[in-house]
């Protein structure tokens, strides 16, 4: 397991952007996948984005494809979810998490062993 920092949520107006990042130890973000999954009050968590540069997996949840993106730092020590056009639909705290799945797991919290302790993001109509 691996240490991780959710930061950057905050409030923003329904069609801003919000950079939301997740800092690890140095190299983490080299070997293992990251992902980011969201709870609004009352849901259930569900799957946002994951991303494996070693394997090169990429996905995306249907109702954020084209509008969220994955990137990283070279050190492998940060990697960020970039939010465009927000909804309030996508007001929920973010959480990010790392681990090794294989690649039919990517999209599940069971595939990922360490987990950030989350951070809000509202979107405002």
């Amino acid at each position: 397991q691996v240490q991780l920092v959710d930061d950057g949520g905050g409030l923003v107006q329904a069609g801003g952007s919000l950079r939301i990042s997740c800092a690890a130890p140095e190299r983490t973000f080299s070997t293992y996948a990251v992902a980011w999954f969201r709870q609004a009050p009352g849901k259930e968590r569900e799957f946002v984005a994951a991303r494996r540069w070693s394997g090169g997996n990429i996905y995306y949840a249907d109702s954020v494809k084209g509008r969220f993106s994955i990137s990283r730092n070279q050190a492998g020590s940060a990697a960020y979810l970039q939010m465009n056009s927000l909804k309030p639909d996508d007001t929920a705290i973010y959480y990010c998490a790392a681990g090794r799945p294989i690649a039919s797991t990517m999209r599940t919290s069971g595939g990922y062993t360490s987990w950030g302790q989350g951070t809000q993001v509202t979107v405002s109509s």
